[in-house]
């Protein structure tokens, strides 16, 4: 798969949560590129992509057109993406490790 291109910086909380789903059994991917953008955290086998956002996210209004767009190309992967302010990593990331674990537990388990 082609990689990324451009520079991308790795959060503090973007590392912590993926260090703890890694130490929790999950196969997780930091900085997942999809083809179109780069995802923080990827969990292929769950279908599930993971945004860790910080403040310009949701205040400044820039950054949120970029996201509509990001989010355009997000549409026809067949993955969910949850975007998680870094706030609530900071302040429950363990809480916040143990229900993905859960999701992703559920997810790969399931009979068809």
């Amino acid at each position: 798969m082609e990689q990324n291109k451009s520079k991308h910086i790795i959060t503090p909380q973007s590392r912590e949560l993926y260090e703890l789903l890694k130490s929790g059994g999950v196969n997780a991917i930091l900085e997942y590129w999809d083809g179109h953008k780069t995802i923080d955290i990827a969990i292929p086998n769950a279908h599930i992509f993971i945004e860790v956002d910080g403040s310009q996210h949701f205040i400044d209004p820039e950054q949120i057109e970029r996201d509509f767009k990001r989010a355009h190309f997000s549409g026809g992967d067949d993955f969910d993406t949850i975007h998680i302010p870094n706030i609530i990593i900071r302040k429950y990331l363990h809480e916040v490790a143990d229900a993905i674990i859960k999701v992703v537990t559920n997810r790969t388990t399931k009979t068809v």
